[in-house]
């Protein structure tokens, strides 16, 4: 078993378009009408979108692959990239998108733990996400690894709207 990571860069940008709607239709498909999965994923991960977002100096888009497969990926956010108003000391993590087939596997704390390693380099003192209120594996999984909901958001699918957690970390 070997878990590699890389960071991507402009050349990346179609095979993380690939990933990003495999790995969303896969978790939220069966939660949400088939209209309101293609909404957002036509507005979040079309070319044009992912090419804004690599080229943003405050996001940084992360590969993991497993077994030289490519298995998931982590974006996250500083400064005025944060999808919230958390000020310079935060570092949020936007995705953290594995594969069905390689879940299960420590490849989602192995990308948290990449992401809190980015926040400590960078001096941050807290790393926070954004969670769906439904997605129970997720928050499961965040609080055992320390985080806590603080607030929450509107997040629109389509024309639905739902309410996303904000779960954060202190890193002191």
């Amino acid at each position: 078993m070997t878990i590699n990571i890389k960071q991507c860069t402009l050349e990346d940008l179609h095979m993380l378009q690939e990933i990003s709607y495999e790995t969303f239709n896969e978790t939220f498909k069966h939660q949400n009408s088939p209209e309101n999965m293609n909404a957002y994923l036509e507005r979040a991960f079309n070319s044009k979108q992912l090419e804004k977002e690599l080229s943003n100096i405050s996001s940084q888009f992360y590969i993991v692959y497993f077994d030289n497969e490519i298995a998931g990926y982590l974006k996250v956010n500083t400064h005025d990239a944060q999808s919230e108003e958390m000020g310079n000391e935060s570092l949020e993590i936007e995705r953290i998108y594995i594969k069905n087939k390689f879940q299960k596997l420590g490849l989602g704390k192995y990308l948290l733990n990449k992401a809190m390693e980015i926040a400590l380099e960078r001096n941050k003192k807290k790393i926070w996400l954004g969670v769906w209120e439904k997605n129970e594996n997720a928050i499961v999984f965040y609080k055992k690894m320390g985080f806590v909901q603080t607030g929450a958001h509107s997040f629109y699918m389509g024309d639905e709207e739902q309410t996303d957690f904000i779960m954060t970390k202190s890193l002191l």
